[in-house]
């Protein structure tokens, strides 16, 4: 029968291990906030069905078109901050803008929209701001020195 060794060496000694090490945070490129790609898609799935759940559909036709192309664009934002994170985190920034735009726009895209809609679109629209924050600050500290 062979001799097992039941003695572990340490990974640090073995010859590629810099090598790997290099490869896995090439790999990783950035991806400080991949926790953050989930909560984005969620929120982005919730702006655009919030008509249908707080039933504002009939009262606020054009605030529902709204929420929904809002809700889809940051949905295809969160999906893009997924699959291309070394791409599209300078466009953190945008989600940060339409985190301001979902707070205002009651008042600019809807006519005399009631408190429940305010609160929706101000509560969305605040997450949206704070979210962006983060990507955009992880974004900034993981940037590559020049």
């Amino acid at each position: 029968m062979a001799h097992v060794s039941h003695s572990r060496s340490d990974i640090t000694s073995h010859p590629d291990a810099p090598e790997m090490q290099e490869r896995y945070a090439r790999m990783l490129g950035g991806r400080d906030v991949a926790l953050v790609d989930g909560p984005v898609f969620l929120l982005g799935l919730y702006c655009a069905v919030s008509p249908w759940i707080l039933h504002f559909t009939t009262s606020q036709p054009a605030l529902v078109a709204h929420n929904l192309i809002v809700g889809i664009a940051i949905g295809l934002l969160a999906l893009g901050f997924t699959r291309a994170p070394e791409r599209m985190y300078g466009l953190s920034w945008a989600m940060c803008a339409m985190g301001v735009w979902m707070i205002i726009s009651p008042w600019i895209v809807g006519s005399s929209p009631d408190a429940g809609v305010i609160w929706n679109n101000i509560i969305i629209g605040a997450l949206a701001l704070v979210l962006g924050m983060v990507c955009a600050g992880t974004a900034a500290r993981s940037a590559p020195k020049r």
